[in-house]
């Protein structure tokens, strides 16, 4: 990943023919309410800037992470990736061609599940796959539907619906839904922020595992130190908004396959750990002290 300039951009030296996703001078603005009706209540608003200038260079099957403090527009960031949401000022390309809406290349897992309810666990993948190649074979579809199953560990949980799956095996189902159209980009928003410590750890050992065996690019949105450590070749940390901006790029060096139970011994961990650390905590401290003094 090539790291930002100071005001934002990338050079011509610093792109990379090679990168994968090209985050490009990106802004984000959200139009303010400035109706009839705001200006009669006094309730008009203005523009909000979310992201500002935003540039990165990803590469193909890279496993990378966005941290930043809440508010700093990560989601967002990942929505204009995932096509959901458009660009105010930017671009951003993918194999060098413009996101310009939602795609197969690109497969979403939301923090929330998004499953369908009155559909069971094959059902749910079986959906994504024929949305995505209507006139796909029964024995193809029905072969990826297993083997995506398998590779999240929910064989015998087939026929089950959503309602009687744990949040764990649920995240688990929008994983293998994510995973069975084949995309070029995973993307992932807090994908286990819904979930208890040890369901969280177990997953996270889960998303290396099938990282290891597939090798996709991995996008992701985490507020943890430790997952972004565990998981992630490169942390991308934010700062705060509104126009946040890339602050700093960090490259993880530990070598994978990665162990939880090992990977604090690498010189490095800690060190990584404490610059995060003070990253969080100065922009989240800032934040909190602009809604004490009531600055916007």
């Amino acid at each position: 990943m090539s790291l930002a300039t100071m005001d934002g951009a990338i050079s011509e030296e610093q792109r990379s023919p090679s990168a994968q996703v090209s985050i490009r001078n990106v802004t984000k603005v959200f139009p303010g309410k400035k109706g009839f009706f705001n200006k009669l209540t006094g309730k008009a608003s203005s523009n909000f800037t979310a992201i500002e200038e935003i540039s990165m260079e990803i590469e193909p099957n890279t496993f990378v992470t966005i941290i930043g403090p809440s508010g700093c527009g990560k989601s967002t960031l990942l929505n204009m990736i995932a096509g959901l949401m458009p660009i105010t000022g930017g671009d951003i390309l993918l194999n060098g061609e413009p996101i310009t809406g939602p795609g197969p290349d690109r497969g979403m897992v939301f923090q929330n599940y998004a499953l369908m309810p009155w559909m069971t666990v094959a059902e749910n993948i079986r959906f994504a796959v024929e949305t995505v190649d209507p006139k796909i074979s029964a024995k193809r579809r029905d072969r990826i539907i297993k083997e995506h199953i398998q590779l999240v560990g929910l064989t015998g949980a087939e026929k089950k619906h959503p309602h009687e799956l744990s949040g764990g095996m649920r995240q688990r189902v929008g994983i293998a839904r994510a995973l069975a159209i084949n995309p070029q980009i995973l993307l992932m928003d807090e994908p286990f922020g819904a979930l208890d410590a040890l369901t969280r750890g177990f997953l996270q050992d889960e998303i290396e595992r099938i990282w290891e065996q597939q090798r996709k690019t991995v996008i992701m949105i985490t507020h943890s130190i430790e997952e972004a450590l565990l998981l992630s070749d490169r942390i991308v940390m934010m700062t705060r908004g509104p126009a946040a901006r890339v602050d700093e790029i960090l490259e993880i060096p530990f070598p994978r396959p990665r162990n939880r139970e090992t990977i604090e011994q690498y010189p490095a961990y800690s060190g990584l750990k404490a610059e995060m650390e003070r990253h969080l905590f100065r922009e989240t401290r800032a934040v909190e002290e602009a809604r004490i003094g009531g600055k916007k």
